[in-house]
């Protein structure tokens, strides 16, 4: 990747994951809207700039020089926000640039009553936030073709990794097994979604590409395992008509679908974690489940 110079516009949970799998040491700048988030990128190896909707010199000057650019920040009833700040410096002041990458959700696709989707399926999202999705998408790629450069866009499915799985609900008291009848979810471990991005970016890969585990499954089944491994009981089931549930966590159960990830395997991507046993496996005998750092299997009180 020598030469290469990346710019992250949400430089989060992902962003760090990808900063972290930089194995030639790749310059990374990458924003936040909160300067106290500064270390915690530092730590990852990015470079942190705050960005709060418009660009400032620093950003403008990063940009300048960069070869990839990734975006991982939400769109809003606005539009894209990153789109809508660079947008013109990306079309006229990037000269450098040779791809870019739009992480997006599989959310896109709507709810398919459990069968399976791929990349040719057509979305047909349900919620506001999956709408805004789509729309960004098609931005980013209409800004690709008018620019002629490649542009990727991962469509992930829920993200977990230490600090955000099973095992540490479990550990937390916060775990629950919800029952909706044949309800599946995907997952994506986020160091295939740095993979992914890693993998893409080397090659200059654009398209659209589903960046998901191999094995849809209930989200009840992970919680067990995960308890399983862990030798502790596992929460009782909860039905689904009768949780307790935020709008948006029930909004996420009024889509089911299988979501095959043929495209991104086609590209010569392969998966470090295709199921989320062998990625709860991994992090429980690493001990790395909690926060990425290595530790002691729990104490129970």
């Amino acid at each position: 990747m020598s030469g290469k110079r990346f710019f992250i516009f949400g430089a989060g949970y992902s962003g760090k994951a990808f900063a972290r799998a930089n194995e030639n040491g790749a310059p990374i700048l990458g924003t936040t809207r909160s300067p106290e988030k500064f270390e915690a990128l530092r730590q990852a190896g990015i470079e942190p700039l705050r960005f709060d909707g418009s660009l400032t010199p620093k950003i403008g000057d990063a940009l300048r020089q960069t070869t990839h650019l990734i975006v991982s920040v939400a769109p809003d009833e606005a539009g894209d926000p990153a789109l809508n700040a660079a947008g013109q410096t990306i079309r006229a002041s990037m000269p450098a640039l040779e791809w870019i990458g739009y992480l997006s959700t599989v959310g896109v696709y709507g709810d398919h009553g459990g069968a399976w989707v791929d990349e040719a399926t057509d979305c047909r999202p349900v919620s506001k936030r999956s709408m805004m999705r789509v729309a960004a998408e098609q931005e980013w790629l209409a800004l690709g073709r008018e620019i002629e450069t490649p542009v990727a866009i991962l469509r992930l499915s829920g993200i977990y990794g230490p600090g955000r799985n099973a095992l540490a609900n479990l550990e937390d008291g916060t775990a629950r097994r919800l029952v909706k009848k044949d309800q599946v979810f995907n997952r994506i471990h986020c160091d295939d979604i740095a993979g992914a991005l890693w993998h893409l970016a080397e090659k200059n890969l654009g398209g659209i590409f589903n960046v998901t585990d191999d094995e849809p499954a209930p989200p009840q089944d992970v919680v067990a395992y995960a308890a399983g491994l862990m030798g502790v009981e596992a929460p009782p089931e909860i039905p689904f008509e009768t949780a307790q549930l935020s709008p948006m966590a029930r909004s996420f159960y009024g889509e089911n679908k299988r979501v095959a990830n043929n495209a991104i395997k086609a590209a010569g991507y392969r998966f470090r974690f295709p199921n989320y046993r062998v990625a709860l496996e991994r992090m429980w005998a690493d001990g790395n489940w909690r926060d990425g750092e290595p530790r002691s299997p729990m104490k129970r009180s």
